[in-house]
């Protein structure tokens, strides 16, 4: 017998992990360590959303089971959404489907559309599951560049005038996780163009769509674009925007045809979501929104926090325009550690750990991802940390194995 799967041969060790066990090790000590590591918002639900929660889970009714592709009403929330915020119209029964949040939309959706020896073009760095997701259905991903601009859509030409065969699908993730970069409509334009005359589909993940730092210039959504609806399928997200990570609801929108893949492929798989979560998230959409401009002044504050501190620590760090995260590069006398090592030094000296941006990568190497996911407290106490690992005389990289 084989000793490992075909598709978990497949699957590269998780990076992630070697960082997460070094972790553990230190709190098993006591040690307090910050963790903005993890993508996993802190704060709590909004109250009204918890509270059409309990009022639904009151209902035996919702107790049965749900619909595969989202109760209606959630479905037309959703399409009330992008009215509002982006201006498309969309066909909540054709057009909408409800998922267990973005990655579980975006990896039965690599199920439903590629077949093995596909070609999928994944920007490099980018989220793990835009890679792996098309992995695990027997497809191959090809890197491109992971910017918003002409070397992205350089890339993409090529590829397409290349490849064999040519490729299915071409995923962006813009605010993006990792990297945090913001696309513009212009950008958007162009790829639209590259991609229709090019017959591929543009799969967009746009999780971190109201988290934006510059309110006269919110993230567009590609399906603005004219002739968009025609190649594309767009993922959001309620973890972030309103602070549901665990509640795991999500929605994929655009092309009827790829949404009926994908509505498809979860009939077999699941019921859809808990009712009481699907009836709450559509409280969410329809209700107030001053918690999410609220969920924004937080993040902005933080952000705003960290970069000064890190600049003043001595560490050179974009400030973020958009996502919960900044993308951060190694300093240079570390950088020859690449970004597990030093996150575990990090760990280690500072009691600060990150996400190494190896994991979202090889071109991630160079960077380390650190998340918004403290309040400003514990983050100027990591700021001390990690301006004495930086400027204190055991800052220098040693040699041994820091694990150990």
């Amino acid at each position: 017998m084989p000793e490992e799967f075909h598709r978990i041969r497949r699957l590269p060790p998780y990076v992630f992990a070697e960082v997460n066990g070094a972790k553990a090790k230190a709190r098993a000590a006591s040690e307090d360590v910050i963790d903005l590591g993890m993508g996993n918002p802190d704060s709590p639900t909004p109250s009204h959303i918890v509270a059409k929660l309990i009022e639904a889970v009151q209902d035996p009714r919702t107790h049965r089971y749900s619909t595969s592709k989202g109760i209606p009403g959630l479905r037309r929330a959703l399409a009330g959404y992008y009215d509002r915020r982006f201006g498309v119209k969309l066909d909540p029964e054709t057009e909408v489907v409800a998922t267990l949040g973005s990655k579980e939309g975006l990896a039965n959706l690599a199920q439903a559309i590629s077949s093995p020896g596909d070609t999928i073009l994944v920007p490099n760095p980018s989220y793990p599951i835009h890679q792996f997701g098309f992995i695990i259905a027997g497809a191959s991903a090809r890197s491109i560049p992971y910017t918003p601009d002409d070397a992205m859509l350089e890339a993409i030409a090529r590829a397409c005038r290349h490849s064999v065969p040519k490729p299915t699908a071409v995923i962006v993730n813009f605010p993006s996780n990792p990297t945090a970069l913001l696309a513009s409509r212009e950008f958007y334009k162009e790829l639209v163009a590259l991609c229709r005359r090019h017959e591929l589909f543009i799969l967009s993940d746009l999780a971190y769509a109201e988290l934006y730092f510059d309110d006269s210039n919110p993230p567009p959504s590609v399906l603005e674009i004219e002739g968009a609806k025609d190649i594309t399928v767009e993922f959001t997200s309620m973890s972030k925007t309103y602070n549901m990570a665990g509640w795991r609801m999500g929605f994929a929108a655009g092309n009827p045809r790829l949404i009926s893949a994908l509505a498809r492929v979860k009939s077999y798989l699941d019921y859809g979501a808990f009712t009481p979560i699907q009836v709450a998230a559509t409280a969410a959409l329809n209700g107030p929104q001053d918690c999410v401009a609220q969920m924004r002044a937080e993040y902005r504050e933080r952000r705003d926090i960290l970069i000064k501190g890190l600049h003043a620590a001595g560490w050179d760090v974009p400030s973020p325009d958009g996502s919960m995260f900044a993308w951060a590069p190694i300093p240079e006398r570390y950088r020859h550690m690449g970004s597990v090592d030093f996150s575990k030094l990090l760990l280690a000296k500072a009691k600060v750990a990150v996400a190494p941006g190896l994991g979202f990568g090889e071109h991630g190497d160079t960077h380390v991802r650190i998340a918004l996911v403290e309040n400003s407290h514990r983050i100027r106490q990591a700021l001390r940390g990690i301006r004495g690992f930086l400027q204190g005389d055991n800052a220098a990289p040693v040699e041994e194995n820091i694990s150990a």
